[in-house]
């Protein structure tokens, strides 16, 4: 028995053998990408421009003479490249090497102070469940909230009190508390984005509490520890006000304190190049510290701060 295939069958059966028809390549999005690839760059290379312009016009006006860094219309580049900028820095008052220890001991104390009371702080708001933790963490958050300048006077007569005004630790513990709110809402967010399980597989191989926490917990948030004592350093480094009220001492003075007074000079004349050179001395630091650095702070700004 034979059958005979109509034509609308055969044209359907060549539908459907037909291999499906590939699709067009999509040229319009290449030309898109390289569009916004090109401004994405040029708008960054723009931006950097502008952040990096006055660094490099103060760090050319500190290698001018004195009279030159002061005259008007100023010069992009030095006529005649000095060192006298820098040399005055070291005559002024006791000289600028006691103004950098200064300021050196108190960012490290500060480091210090914040990291070990921050990441014990987050641990135990990230692991541990007691009576009256959200209270507790919301009220240490509640001190952001606080101005600044409005408790540094309560803060100096309690440290008199204290016997601890016009000394660096006492202006460190006054800097520590103002950087626990902020660095005990990362460090608790970066023990968050730890797996609790980690941790219990430890606890089950025979790991202690403290043992888990030094071996498995701590080198998993070394981004945020690293975004915490960057933190404390570049705002202790760069404090003025705290500093201002709290010392008294001309041989206890920070760099910032310094810098305003060697501004202010004799009959209110100001020496811009000295001050620029003061300025230059300041920003080393902590370039070099952030260059070494940046690649811990940007992960551990990233998971301490957007999880929680």
């Amino acid at each position: 028995m034979t059958t005979t295939a109509t034509p609308g069958t055969v044209s359907r059966d060549r539908q459907r053998a037909a291999p499906a028809p590939e699709p067009a390549p999509r040229r319009r999005r290449r030309p898109r990408k390289i569009v916004q690839g090109t401004a994405y760059h040029l708008f960054s290379s723009v931006l950097a421009i502008v952040f990096l312009l006055p660094i490099v016009w103060v760090t050319l006006n500190s290698f001018k003479s004195s009279g030159e860094a002061n005259q008007s219309p100023p010069t992009w580049f030095p006529q005649t490249w000095s060192l006298d900028n820098y040399l005055k820095l070291s005559d002024f008052g006791s000289g600028i090497g006691i103004y950098l220890w200064n300021s050196l001991s108190l960012s490290v104390l500060v480091v210090v102070g914040t990291v070990i009371v921050t990441v014990l702080a987050g641990y135990g708001f990230a692991r541990y469940t007691f009576r009256g933790k959200g209270l507790l963490f919301g009220s240490t958050l509640l001190v952001l909230m606080v101005p600044y300048a409005t408790i540094l006077i309560p803060l100096f007569m309690v440290m008199s009190w204290l016997g601890l005004a016009n000394t660096t630790i006492g202006l460190a513990l006054v800097q520590i508390m103002f950087h626990l709110p902020f660095s005990t809402f990362l460090m608790r967010n970066s023990f968050d984005s730890i797996p609790r399980e980690i941790e219990e597989a430890a606890l089950v191989d025979g790991c202690g509490t403290f043992s888990s926490f030094r071996h498995i917990s701590l080198p998993l948030v070394v981004p945020g520890i690293v975004t915490v004592a960057l933190f404390g350093f570049i705002a202790s480094w760069n404090e003025f006000l705290a500093p201002l009220i709290f010392l008294s001492g001309e041989n206890s003075y920070t760099l910032p304190v310094m810098l305003v007074n060697l501004s202010s000079g004799q009959y209110g004349e100001v020496d811009y190049g000295a001050l620029q050179a003061g300025i230059v001395v300041t920003i080393v630091p902590v370039l070099v510290l952030y260059l070494f650095l940046q690649r811990y702070y940007v992960s551990g700004l990233v998971n301490g701060a957007l999880r929680g």
